[in-house]
């Protein structure tokens, strides 16, 4: 393996923040921990990542579309696109500046079939897919090597008045939380409010608390208005804050190409209970690390919780077990798998792993 010195070219040109774009930064900051790698980011000028890593020595490249910024910023070795429009970024810088490149795909569908993308992921040294049904839908298209890098937990941070101010605000009830999108048929919010309606009577000590901001904002809450059982919380910076203080952790995705938010729930020793579907199950084991669920099953949905409200000791032990799975998926682990990719890509010998 080489020891010079080593230029990784990021590009992700997404608008907002969210899990491609977290796991972006995991990677990138883990990276710069290696003293023999230097780093770019190609991404919009407004793009939330720059904060997230202006301490990392990192240079950034402005690009508002896959057309701009070929032209800016030092040399580099292998060029990573770690979203789609960046897949297009690095198919035309290939073509301008011969680099290598790899991309890595994050959503649970299969790449639409155009003559298009044959041509970018034929191009690309690799595709990683982070989840073995994304490793699946890559190889059937058999356009490029193909390799599975999970993404990473967060360690997500916490603050102790932060906590204690939760706790005080929901003192004496059982606290059931998700956080997610709230996009409906992405992340099954609507199950959550029937589950929640069904439980109710019940389970009167126990609050749904639900983090996060979406497109179905507006009608999900025009949905639950008749539940006192519901707190809508919005967006929050300080989620390892509401970790610390949930009881349980409920994730009915309909589709979810990996679901990285459950390591860091598993980071908090928070009992899951997660819909059985695409990647999910390569983080949760069944009756081992959480409970899995068919999707779109509000009855199942409704039994699990019961369950583990039930089944305190149950839960612990579910836990217990998840954290000491964890190891495989911190920020340190996929660098250093990217990192031996890097190499691989470089020397020319990518396609004889695995």
């Amino acid at each position: 393996m080489a020891t010079s010195s080593l230029h990784i070219r990021h590009v992700n040109l997404a608008r907002q923040f969210r899990g491609g774009e977290r796991q972006t930064v995991l990677l990138m900051k883990a990276l710069a921990e290696h003293s023999d790698v230097t780093q770019s980011l190609v991404c919009r000028r407004d793009s939330p990542m720059r904060d997230e890593l202006s301490d990392d020595g990192i240079d950034f490249i402005d690009a508002g579309h896959q057309l701009a910024g070929h032209f800016s910023g030092p040399r580099t070795n292998v060029v990573h696109a770690h979203e789609a429009k960046a897949v297009h970024w690095a198919f035309v810088h290939s073509l301008l500046h011969d680099a290598p490149y790899l991309l890595t795909r994050r959503v649970p569908q299969p790449v639409k079939e155009t003559v298009f993308n044959r041509w970018t992921y034929r191009r690309a040294a690799c595709g990683v897919a982070i989840s073995s049904v994304i490793e699946q839908h890559l190889r059937a298209r058999r356009w490029s090597h193909v390799e599975r890098i999970p993404s990473a937990l967060s360690h997500l941070p916490h603050d102790p008045q932060g906590i204690d101010a939760l706790r005080g605000r929901f003192a004496g009830r059982r606290v059931i939380g998700h956080i997610g999108a709230l996009v409906d048929r992405h992340k099954g919010q609507r199950l959550l409010i029937e589950a929640a309606r069904r439980l109710r009577a019940d389970y009167p000590d126990v609050v749904f608390l639900l983090l996060g901001q979406g497109d179905d904002e507006v009608a999900l809450k025009r949905e639950s208005a008749d539940l006192d059982n519901i707190v809508w919380e919005g967006f929050r910076h300080n989620i390892g804050d509401y970790l610390a203080i949930m009881d349980l952790f409920v994730f009915p995705s309909r589709n979810e190409g990996l679901g990285s938010t459950l390591l860091d729930v598993m980071d908090y020793d928070v009992p899951i209970i997660a819909s059985h579907v695409d990647g999910i199950p390569d983080i949760v084991i069944d009756d081992e690390t959480g409970i899995l669920i068919p999707p779109n099953d509000v009855t199942a949905l409704t039994n699990a919780i019961g369950s583990l409200l039930d089944q305190p000791g149950y839960g612990s032990r579910l836990a217990e077990t998840a954290r000491q799975r964890l190891s495989l998926f911190t920020p340190e682990a996929m660098a250093d798998a990217y990192l031996s990719l890097y190499h691989r890509i470089l020397t020319h010998d990518h396609r004889n792993t695995r």
